[in-house]
């Protein structure tokens, strides 16, 4: 039979202890960007998915792998996925170059 552990007391933190940060740089958060931010960081996860199911289609079709029925579904559901991504960037006002997220030596992270 196991001993019950003592519940930990809170950490309160000493006034004026201010946490390191790389860089010495504070993360300054707009309360009224947060939700427009957010979409940006969603918008180019789902725009980075959405060329890789590209090229994988493309890679598909030309090795023939796919019917002709296949590939009418693929070319639509990608038509269909890049139409309601339009609508999204226009909605927080979101441009292609605004979900380009750029990874410094190593270039962009989306191709166009």
């Amino acid at each position: 039979m196991r001993a019950a552990l003592p519940e930990p007391e809170p950490y309160e933190r000493p006034a004026g202890d201010v946490p390191a940060r790389a860089g010495g740089h504070r993360l300054e958060l707009d309360r009224d960007t947060v939700e427009r931010d957010l979409m940006r960081l969603v918008l180019t996860i789902i725009e980075l998915l959405r060329q890789l199911m590209e090229r994988q289609a493309l890679r598909r079709v030309d090795q023939g792998d796919l019917s002709e029925d296949q590939e009418e579904r693929i070319g639509l559901t990608l038509m269909l996925l890049q139409e309601r991504m339009d609508e999204l960037c226009d909605r927080y006002d979101l441009t292609p170059e605004d979900l380009n997220i750029d990874l410094g030596p190593l270039g962009p992270l989306l191709s166009r």
